[in-house]
């Protein structure tokens, strides 16, 4: 990586230097070296053979195929556990604040790693937050961070969210006014509405032309939805998104971490129609399309009538 010297770019330079010497990791894009010559400053990595997530999501060659279930999932994990690195394993901790699929690199074995570290900021771990102005993605930028320039390591959980929404639809975290028929919408929020809609599967990556599994997608679907919560306090750390795609972390989230009967949020409510849809997947190979939609409604009025009475 090579880039004319500018007063932003030489900060840049010095914190991707910085947090890269720091953060070593499997999941962490390595620095091997760098150059400073008086006009430019030269950064030395390993060579990615297949690019960004975001490249193999929407600008792939024909001749390649589409990211299977598997890799996808497999690319969240291993993202998911750079990120926990810097912002649980490095001392002081590390918050990127960048995450989005151009930032997660794969290798020619389709091994993912985290890189672009030139936004990121340290943090001590006595600290709740660091406030800093506003930088990032747009629509991959946590709420709060927007507001208040409050920035911490769930602000890359947000953005991880999204990231997921990403691997799952192949789709931009905007400007996707061609499948929304509309003016442009923020992904997340065009995700919620079908998923409103119980239309769980119109929002799978078309590319792979139903050659998928669903109960990969409803897990993934589930993790993005907890890491996108507009509360930074109800979002898990990226820790704990780890034993989530572990698979040993996912039910206890659904469940409250204390045990205790709380009210249905909407984030609740989308989780149940979630897990609804894997269950009428699961039966339309078993039973006839009518008599399926009427087992689906039979069992939707029982949630609703259910989430009233503990609500």
């Amino acid at each position: 990586m090579e880039e004319e010297l500018t007063p932003g770019g030489e900060l840049q330079f010095q914190t991707e230097v910085e947090v890269s010497s720091m953060a070593i990791h499997r999941n962490l894009l390595r620095l091997r070296g760098f150059r400073m010559t008086p006009r430019e400053r030269m950064l030395v990595y390993p060579y990615m053979a297949n690019g960004s997530v975001a490249s193999c999501l929407r600008v792939r060659p024909e001749t390649q195929p589409p990211l299977d279930w598997p890799m996808r999932k497999r690319i969240a994990l291993e993202s998911a556990r750079g990120l926990a690195h810097l912002n649980d394993h490095c001392d002081p901790k590390i918050i990127h604040r960048n995450v989005k699929a151009a930032s997660i690199l794969l290798d020619d074995k389709f091994k993912a790693v985290v890189g672009d570290f030139r936004l990121a900021k340290l943090m001590d771990y006595e600290d709740s937050h660091v406030t800093t102005a506003v930088r990032g993605t747009m629509c991959h930028i946590a709420p709060e961070y927007i507001s208040t320039g409050k920035c911490s390591e769930k602000t890359d959980v947000f953005g991880y969210g999204i990231m997921l929404l990403e691997l799952i639809t192949g789709q931009r975290a905007i400007a996707v006014a061609w499948l929304a028929n509309d003016e442009d919408v923020m992904l997340i929020d065009w995700v919620k509405g079908h998923l409103r809609e119980e239309m769980l599967e119109t929002l799978v990556d078309t590319n792979l032309k139903g050659d998928y599994v669903i109960e990969v997608v409803v897990q993934l679907m589930q993790v993005s939805l907890f890491c996108t919560q507009s509360s930074p306090t109800e979002r898990p750390k990226m820790s704990e998104v780890v034993r989530m795609l572990e698979g040993s972390g996912l039910a206890k989230r659904r469940d409250g971490r204390t045990g205790r009967r709380r009210k249905c949020s909407d984030r609740s409510s989308t989780i149940y129609t979630i897990q609804i849809l894997i269950l009428c997947q699961i039966l339309k190979n078993c039973l006839g399309q009518e008599t399926m939609l009427e087992f689906q409604k039979l069992i939707l009025c029982q949630i609703s009538y259910l989430k009233n009475c503990l609500g």
